[in-house]
């Protein structure tokens, strides 16, 4: 009776067994559940080896984290080569032969399927919805919030969110760190700074939807709100980049102006055929006009802001930043958020930080 009885629960041990590799579903153990910045539940594999990124911000930010080699498809325009995404630039060489995947946040299903990998990592901007392109696929989406401006709450909540996900919560933590010292020093050197002492500035030729000339410009501009500037767009009521009326530049008559490298040759043309509206503006006559290196290209590129804002700070506030060589703190940055430093690249390129003269 003893044998029967064993024999028995030997045969259901075995049908238990084969009906769990039949079955065809995950080993649990080898999954884990992640919130995303949805705030939705995803199950993800617990070794991401493969994944695609769709909306802007989603690839940057994971270069950022250092996780560009998991990356097995594209957006179309990460398959363009340029400057004005360095995460882009430093890493063209991986990126430009991958399958494209989608464009400007609307994936293309099949590619993706073809493609199968682990995650989809979809940033808030992306034009689908999360729960239909998982459906479609059958690959787990994780969304991130992403970030348009410089270093905002949902930054830093990318950072984690991918840190957990691509298994790199040590880079996560290192990179978040240096990026709140870099906020921090930055708010501790200009935040007692008194109105009366902080000169009035204007950001012009700054891009939205495409190129603008010295009209273009932008109410909390992320670089100078890093540095507390006081940023005349900000008086306007106005939120975002937007066109203003030049009549009320000439009327402020900012003491110090940064132009966009983006709207220079905008800039340069309307020069050409106006010179009287900027040669009447005090900082044309006594060469208060300084460089911004363009910061946005499909959305925000942290590190090119971060640079931007200790160099307008050095302008702005030299006494404050007088330990501070900008070159060198762009290359540092650079550095810890690209793994590589293309400062040099970028200047002979023609984008460097520097005094500029309109019409030149």
């Amino acid at each position: 009776m003893k044998k029967i009885v064993a024999l028995i629960l030997a045969v259901l041990i075995c049908i238990g067994l084969l009906a769990g590799c039949d079955s065809g579903e995950a080993d649990p153990r080898n999954s884990r559940i992640i919130t995303d910045g949805s705030g939705r539940q995803v199950e993800v594999p617990e070794k991401v080896e493969s994944i695609v990124c769709v909306g802007v911000g989603a690839l940057r930010y994971t270069c950022y984290v250092g996780a560009q080699d998991l990356v097995v498809g594209v957006e179309d325009y990460e398959v363009k080569p340029g400057m004005s995404r360095l995460y882009n630039y430093v890493n063209f060489d991986k990126f430009k032969d991958l399958p494209v995947i989608g464009t400007n946040g609307q994936p293309y299903t099949e590619e993706i399927i073809n493609l199968a990998p682990d995650v989809i990592v979809m940033s808030a901007y992306a034009s689908v919805e999360a729960d239909d392109l998982q459906t479609k696929t059958g690959t787990p989406v994780v969304v991130v919030p992403g970030s348009d401006t410089t270093l905002d709450d949902a930054a830093y909540e990318t950072i984690r969110i991918m840190g957990q996900l691509y298994g790199m919560e040590n880079r996560a933590t290192e990179l978040t760190n240096y990026l709140k010292g870099i906020q921090k020093d930055l708010d501790d050197r200009t935040k007692d700074i008194p109105d009366s002492e902080k000169p009035s500035v204007y950001v012009a030729g700054v891009s939205f939807k495409g190129a603008h000339g010295f009209e273009g410009t932008e109410s909390y501009y992320g670089p100078f709100e890093l540095i507390h500037a006081n940023n005349l767009a900000n008086t306007t009521g106005q939120t975002g980049a937007f066109d203003i009326d030049l009549e009320q530049v000439l009327s402020w008559d900012p003491e110090i102006i940064f132009l966009d490298f983006n709207g220079m040759d905008l800039i340069n043309e309307d020069y050409a055929t106006n010179p009287d509206y900027y040669n009447s503006l005090t900082a044309v006559q006594e060469g208060w006009v300084y460089s911004q290196i363009s910061f946005r290209s499909s959305a925000s590129n942290l590190e090119t802001a971060l640079a931007d804002a200790y160099y307008a700070a050095c302008i702005l506030y030299p006494e404050q930043f007088k330990d501070v060589d900008p070159v060198a703190k762009a290359g540092e940055i650079f550095e810890k958020l690209l793994g590589t430093n293309p400062y040099e690249d970028l200047k002979e390129a023609g984008y460097e930080f520097r005094p500029i003269k309109i019409g030149e």
